[in-house]
């Protein structure tokens, strides 16, 4: 029941990122960051941690830069463009988060 509660929740927070650029939702960013949690919490597991934050970093990296480079480069769809890449963060973000402070705390064990 978790993997499938987990899995959704990634697949919804994709989604509504994307959507994002198109439709305006109200309270958007709650959800996603709601929704990213979940994925930290439910989704990956000890042996995913590193390959889950390193990938994390590079997904927010690239997101962060995309926001710049489309203001940059005065883009006419940077407005829906940089919708998509902030609340991808805000969701990526969150799950990253959660994901950092459990291996945090086991590193913490360890010692």
């Amino acid at each position: 029941m978790n993997d499938d509660i987990g899995k959704w929740s990634f697949i919804i927070g994709v989604v509504l990122a994307v959507l994002s650029g198109f439709l305006a939702i109200p309270g958007l960013a709650i959800v996603l960051l709601v929704l990213g949690l979940i994925v930290g919490f439910l989704n990956i597991s000890k042996g995913e941690e590193l390959l889950y934050l390193v990938a994390i970093t590079v997904l927010l990296v690239i997101g962060i830069g995309g926001i710049q480079a489309l203001s940059i480069l005065g883009v006419d769809l940077s407005t829906m463009a940089d919708t998509v890449f902030a609340n991808f963060i805000v969701f990526v973000g969150s799950s990253g988060l959660v994901v950092a402070v459990k291996a945090i705390i086991e590193s913490g064990k360890k010692s």
